[in-house]
């Protein structure tokens, strides 16, 4: 019997660049794009310099650069500060039936390892096809079930992408391949107690997938073995991690005629993709009603899918007062409070001097969650809010699903608004942007590295 690595390996090592359909070549551009240009806010907002000081110090062959630096180091701690830029603000992309941030891992190893082997932008493009489909078919066959085991699905499931992404940029062959799998699921994992503390280790996740992945491969390239059933087996993945029921055959089911790569959301809002359905509900109230002042509020009520409310609602008393930003990322009544008050959220509604407005905290506190099943997964499900305000009306805002995803997606201009607005615009932005909408152009990644590099200097 074939395993579900072996089916994955054998796939991604076969695919031919004229084999991927134009549409998932032109999604995998819009995700990049995106996850550049968060990456880039991270670096130039310092939201996450540790990890990129932790990569210089590492050091090593000067095989790849950073993803916004100069300074050349071996690829795997450059994946992995660049995986820690691209999460660092929380505003990279997700695939919502895997509850994942698949650029996260995606990007830091394509481009570690691209830079590494000096790699065409096809060559590039299609070994993030390969990582995409990766990740999010691994965390789709188990929806939900590493986060109910109290782990990230992102590092879980993106040390798979990052090791697949690698192994075919090396051009290893299947069996290789397939045991950088079964070596990389070892390094699966992700705590997500930073939900209970506020601390940003969440942030860590994605360069660790990132930088374990690329490893991995390196290892199998080097004859190191590593077990094909490590995600169906009775001690693989899904056994080990995973709280809920898994369909492993899922993973490799329709392998290459469809597409997850196309059913990824592109953020509008740089906080958890959780609360995104009921922020896009009151942004509807605001759009109908104006801001609202907390004086003119009686109460709100936000109805969420329940995987949602204990991940972004819950205790209710500490997420009306969030200890800092990143908390505040995860915080849906603040976030919510912040959205009715200022008419719009932003990097800047998690700025320190934001975060420490009473009336947002007043206001979040008015707010209470009803949770509702559905048939939909979290991150795809529809939600209410409904504010009763002093004078006795009754202001009401729902939607289906978040903004964004495949069946509502961000239109370019507001994907390329985005990205200008997060790497602060300017010339050499806007080249860099044209160079990565093109990337199946580019001989190599030389010249999107250096505009990386200066894209905060212009």
């Amino acid at each position: 019997m074939t395993t579900v690595a072996e089916e994955l390996a054998g796939w991604g090592t076969g695919l031919q660049d004229a084999a991927v359909p134009h549409e998932v070549r032109a999604a995998a551009v819009r995700h990049l794009v995106d996850g550049v240009g968060t990456a880039l806010a991270a670096r130039r907002l310092d939201a996450v310099d540790h990890g990129i000081a932790l990569a210089v110090g590492l050091g090593g062959p000067p095989e790849s650069s950073v993803l916004g630096t100069t300074e050349r180091l071996s690829a795997p701690v450059a994946a992995f500060a660049t995986g820690v830029l691209v999460h660092g603000l929380d505003f990279d992309d997700t695939h919502a039936g895997g509850l994942i941030h698949p650029t996260a891992v995606v990007l830091p190893a394509a481009f570690a390892v691209g830079q590494q082997v000096g790699a065409t932008g096809t060559e590039v493009l299609t070994a993030c096809v390969v990582g995409y489909e990766t990740a999010c078919r691994i965390a789709a066959a188990s929806p939900y079930g590493f986060h109910a085991r109290g782990l990230h699905a992102t590092q879980v499931a993106g040390v798979f992408s990052a090791a697949a992404v690698t192994a075919k940029l090396l051009r290893l062959d299947a069996p290789t391949t397939a045991a950088a799998l079964g070596i990389a699921g070892s390094s699966a994992g992700g705590l997500l107690e930073f939900l209970s503390t506020g601390d940003a280790t969440k942030q860590l996740h994605p360069g660790s997938a990132s930088m374990s992945g690329v490893i991995a491969a390196r290892l199998a390239a080097l004859g190191a073995s590593g077990p094909t059933t490590v995600l169906e087996g009775p001690r693989g993945v899904y056994a080990a991690l995973s709280a809920r029921e898994a369909r492993p055959e899922q993973v490799t089911d329709r392998l290459g005629s469809t597409w997850e790569t196309t059913r990824i959301t592109i953020k509008p809002y740089p906080s958890c993709q959780l609360m995104h359905a009921a922020l896009d509900a009151g942004a509807s109230v605001v759009a109908a009603a104006g801001r609202l002042a907390e004086a003119d509020v009686a109460h709100i009520t936000v109805e969420v899918h329940p995987d949602s409310a204990a991940v972004v609602c819950e205790p209710a008393e500490a997420k009306a007062r969030p200890r800092n930003a990143y908390d505040a990322r995860f915080s849906l009544p603040w976030s919510l409070a912040a959205l009715l008050t200022d008419g719009v959220l932003t990097l800047d509604t998690y700025a320190d001097v934001s975060l420490a407005r009473p009336d947002v905290a007043a206001l979040a506190e008015t707010i209470r969650t009803v949770t509702v099943p559905g048939p939909k997964v979290a991150a795809d499900a529809a939600a209410r809010v409904t504010v009763r305000l002093t004078d006795g009306r009754v202001l009401t805002g729902r939607v289906g699903r978040s903004h964004g995803g495949p069946d509502t997606p961000l239109p370019q201009a507001a994907l390329h608004a985005k990205f200008l607005g997060n790497t602060g615009g300017g010339g050499t932005a806007e080249e860099l942007l044209d160079r990565l909408l093109h990337l199946d152009d580019e001989a190599d990644l030389t010249r999107i590295a250096e505009l990386a590099a200066r894209v905060d200097k212009d």
